[in-house]
């Protein structure tokens, strides 16, 4: 029950004190995120943890600007591949043969189908896909801060390719997809502090079929 209290106990907070997160908790925030299941298991996203002020500072215009941008310990954009690659897939897949010392053939005709597939779709079909990754990995890291209670605050309320631009992502192949400050809240100045968790019943929002 420890886990579910504490998804009760988080929200999106609205406001933020400024104190920093201690590194041991981001790093097993960080770690929550990288162990999240994908799709194939390629990863396709990186993490970008910003503690730089200028950068926050940079980021929060096109942010709507929302306090939390500056105000956070950490900010952290999950930004998704542009496209898949035939690069990109056999360098997860070559990865997965040297880390387990051997190559099956039932996982090198995988890479294959992949390396026939992927590649050739459109490349914002793919950024889509690899997108919906990144989020996977992003509910993960919430769940884990919360775990370790530290606050964080969901946002997809931005510019993306303002973000893309002031973080030089296009150059790296990547689409920024979300933003998650992390840190304190500020519960003198966040209306949203005190406020009653509203959520569907679980009657409505789930449907058990025997």
């Amino acid at each position: 029950m420890e886990l579910l209290d504490k998804l009760n106990w988080r929200y999106a907070t609205k406001a933020m004190n400024g104190n920093v997160v201690p590194q041991e908790k981001m790093d097993r925030i960080l770690e929550a995120a990288r162990l999240a299941p994908t799709s194939s298991g390629l990863q396709p996203f990186e993490i970008i943890v910003i503690t730089n002020k200028e950068l926050k500072e940079q980021i929060r215009p096109v942010a709507w600007n929302q306090s939390v941008v500056t105000d956070c310990s950490h900010l952290l954009v999950f930004a998704a591949w542009d496209t898949y690659t035939a690069d990109r897939i056999n360098e997860v897949f070559d990865l997965t043969n040297k880390v387990r010392g051997y190559e099956n053939e039932g996982f090198e005709n995988y890479r294959q189908m992949l390396l026939s597939t992927y590649p050739q779709k459109d490349a914002e079909e793919n950024f889509t896909h690899a997108a919906k990754q990144a989020y996977i990995a992003f509910g993960m890291a919430i769940a884990q801060a919360a775990y370790e209670g530290v606050d964080a605050t969901p946002m997809e309320g931005f510019d993306p390719e303002a973000v893309d631009k002031i973080l030089g992502l296009k150059e790296k192949g990547l689409r920024s997809a979300i933003l998650l400050p992390m840190g304190y809240r500020d519960e003198a100045n966040d209306w949203l502090a005190d406020q009653v968790k509203v959520r569907k019943s679980t009657e409505n929002l789930i449907t058990v079929l025997d």
